[in-house]
């Protein structure tokens, strides 16, 4: 499955309405750390594409869900189930950490 772009106004269908946990990364494009988490993302999307949804959301350009999450720095990774975030990680982090996130919380 590839990896879905997740903006203000398909938040709610492609996070909140899914009914496989989804897997999203805030993310900017002029953030250093973010460049090297997002090809750590894009990886985990095929890897677990049977049990996961994964998405990226672009904080510059979809801030109000960026605020509602209170995602204050980025790179930052949330883990949702039925619409709730079960998950949170802020910062870079390796692959092997980003698959126990997710292992843990599935």
């Amino acid at each position: 499955m590839a990896v879905v772009t997740i903006t203000d106004d398909n938040f709610e269908e492609e996070v909140n309405s899914s009914e496989i946990p989804v897997l999203v990364d805030y993310w900017a494009t002029w953030c250093g750390p973010c460049k090297m988490v997002g090809p750590l993302v894009e990886e985990i999307s095929s890897e677990f594409s049977d049990k996961i949804k994964v998405g990226k959301l672009d904080v510059d350009a979809n801030q109000a869900s960026a605020a509602r999450q209170n995602v204050m720095s980025i790179p930052t990774l949330l883990l949702f189930k039925e619409g709730q975030v079960v998950a949170q990680h802020v910062g870079t982090l390796s692959k092997n950490q980003l698959k126990e996130l997710i292992e843990e919380n599935l």
